[in-house]
């Protein structure tokens, strides 16, 4: 598939996926009209990089459907001045969405062939970096943060990483609810974060931030 298909394949996500549900932030929709998905996946994924749903990228992971990153960087209100924390870099797609919104990403990924691909992808994007690292321990040491995305499902967040937010921070993801999952903006108040849920939503699980299993005898 040409370069053009791709292109218009990428208008039609935008204006029927994006445009239709609540993501109206025009720099949002710039920058994801800008990014070029189907570069950040598998060879054999690429006819579904703008799908409606999540994208397999190997190693046990996919990628959110457009939709999610589109609605969860909406309610962040990327500005920039932001210092961003992106939690799973993956191959480097939603980064280079926030390298057009941000001053400065930090990505974190903790599969080493993840994170190889995510810095080969973003060898172009001067104001991101690619850290090999534990998701769920951030990367304290270019703390505080004015944002920090978590880019994909997390049954629990570590109070270890929301310390890493700025008093005035804000954090994005998607969480479980009551067994349902849900888009998630938090924000920091008196060194606790308060998260509102403002839409079910679809994300695959994030390594690092599963909750302990019960154990019943």
């Amino acid at each position: 598939m040409g370069h053009e298909n791709f292109k218009q394949m990428r208008k039609a996500m935008v204006v029927s996926q994006l445009r239709t549900t609540e993501v109206s932030d025009p720099r949002v929709i710039a920058a994801m009209s800008h990014v070029a998905r189907e570069d950040f996946v598998p060879a054999a994924q690429r006819n579904f990089a703008y799908a409606d749903r999540g994208v397999q990228i190997g190693e046990g992971r996919a990628m959110n459907p457009p939709l999610t990153t589109g609605r969860l960087l909406n309610m962040a209100q990327v500005n920039k001045t932001d210092n961003v924390l992106l939690i799973g870099a993956a191959t480097g797609y939603t980064a280079a969405v926030l390298a057009q919104l941000a001053g400065t990403v930090t990505a974190i990924e903790q599969n080493a062939k993840l994170a190889a691909s995510a810095t080969e992808n973003l060898v172009d994007f001067d104001n991101v970096r690619v850290e090999a690292g534990n998701h769920a321990d951030g990367w304290a040491a270019l703390a505080p943060y004015s944002l920090i995305v978590i880019d994909g499902l997390a049954e629990q967040i570590p109070q270890g990483l929301t310390d890493q937010l700025t008093p005035d921070g804000r954090i994005v993801a998607v969480m479980m609810d009551d067994g349902v999952a849900r888009l998630a903006l938090g924000r920091t108040a008196g060194g606790h974060v308060g998260y509102q849920h403002f839409a079910d939503g679809a994300g695959y699980p994030l390594p690092g931030f599963e909750k302990a299993k019960n154990f019943k005898f």
